[in-house]
């Protein structure tokens, strides 16, 4: 698929089979995130991947993963992430979500369903798995193969206006 097809393609899963996510595609996935790019390459982001039925349940204390058989929890190091010098915005949430993003494209690309959680517990999560300070859980990517039927809206182009602007130094 290219590119437009695949972002056209990928929609919110939240039923899955209890077929496994095969090694081999979970590691295109964490390849996807692995050349994301972010703020000034400082790479602040942590991932777990979890599939063992215990990590699914600790996930499952603190969000609806829909029975999904692997999650990723997206972590953001406040340590790490560079830092806006004119008002301190921190971008590790941002680079979070490109990553988060690239992983999500490459899973539709390989067949799998996924769904992006943004509502959970993250105090739950840092306690379960034990996660230092410094890390912020910003969400939970939920993949796996979609089970019943796939609802698929494609883009509408009358969804928002687009704009090309030009500026011209003349």
């Amino acid at each position: 698929m290219d590119f437009i097809t695949i972002a056209k393609t990928r929609c919110s899963i939240r039923s899955y089979t209890d077929k496994k996510v095969e090694r081999s595609k979970l590691e295109k996935i964490l390849e996807a995130a692995h050349v994301a790019s972010t703020a000034a390459n400082l790479q602040p982001v942590h991932l777990i991947a979890v599939q063992s039925g215990d990590g699914l349940a600790k996930i499952g204390k603190a969000a609806d993963i829909y029975g999904a058989p692997l999650a990723i929890i997206v972590c953001a190091d406040r340590n790490k992430a560079w830092v806006r010098p004119f008002d301190q915005k921190q971008t590790g949430d941002i680079d979070a979500s490109v990553l988060t993003d690239h992983m999500m494209l490459q899973a539709t690309e390989l067949g799998l369903g996924s769904v992006w959680v943004c509502c959970f517990k993250p105090d739950v999560l840092c306690r379960e798995f034990d996660l230092p300070a410094s890390l912020e859980p910003v969400n939970i990517l939920v993949i796996g193969y979609a089970g019943g039927k796939i609802f698929v809206l494609w883009y509408n182009s009358s969804c928002f206006e687009v704009r090309f602007i030009v500026y011209s130094t003349k």
